[in-house]
């Protein structure tokens, strides 16, 4: 079937990446099953993860499905540009519908992308994952694909100002290979495996990354166990009490 908006949004998507000059490091890709479901999860500290995520899929030629909010498929820009990518409207009231429409598409052969923290972490630490994915590889009989991005939070975060200025800033893609889900293993002893999976993958992008702070003033975007000043969880938790 042809691909009428996902793949001139490639195009336009990877013309962005050269104007603001973005250093990307991607490695891993061979993971990523060039034919059949698959299931990939990825950290989510961006609100352009998605982009880099399947970025990461091009090289075996898969384009994948993300499951994102259902207030992003109302904007009268990304709307129609979501829903002709085919990605998947998730109604966190009513998460039934959505989560029937990912499994179809992961028997008919498509990579689903999941963002299991559910939202972005202000942290940037890795929050506890939900379950779904874990569910969903289980029923479709398909593998589970880890993956994490760091630096994608310099350039457009919740609770900071968008930063597209040809900065030069890098980007790094780490792609794990495929962790299995049982049909006779509990979903939660799966998810644990993956988050697992997913921190090894977070931690050595970071190993990895280039960048560093400016300055004080520039650390927000490092999370406080490698120095910066984001908020910990703790006080995350604690601001929303109040």
């Amino acid at each position: 079937m042809a691909e009428l908006v996902y793949r001139p949004v490639i195009g336009f998507a990877k013309t962005l990446f050269k104007v603001w000059d973005l250093k990307i490091d991607c490695q891993g890709s061979e993971n990523i099953p060039r034919s059949g479901g698959a299931v990939l999860v990825s950290n989510h500290i961006s609100y352009l993860d998605f982009v880099f995520n399947g970025l990461a899929a091009l090289p075996q030629k898969r384009l994948v499905r993300f499951m994102a909010k259902e207030s992003v498929f109302r904007h009268r820009i990304s709307g129609p540009l979501m829903r002709g990518m085919k990605h998947i409207p998730v109604d966190r009231t009513q998460g039934e519908a959505a989560y029937a429409h990912a499994l179809d598409s992961l028997r008919s052969g498509e990579v689903i992308g999941v963002f299991p923290e559910a939202t972005i972490s202000q942290s940037f630490a890795l929050k506890s994952f939900k379950s779904g994915a874990a569910r969903l590889a289980q029923e479709a009989g398909v593998p589970l694909i880890p993956m994490a991005v760091w630096g994608t939070q310099r350039l457009w975060t919740k609770g900071q100002p968008r930063n597209f200025k040809r900065d030069h800033l890098p980007v790094t893609i780490r792609v794990g290979e495929a962790v299995e889900a049982p049909r006779d293993q509990y979903a939660g002893a799966i998810t644990r495996r993956l988050r697992e999976r997913v921190q090894e993958l977070l931690d050595a992008a970071q190993r990895a990354y280039p960048g560093r702070p400016k300055g004080p003033e520039d650390s927000w975007w490092l999370p406080a166990h490698l120095g910066g000043t984001a908020p910990t969880m703790e006080q995350l938790r604690a601001a929303e009490a109040h």
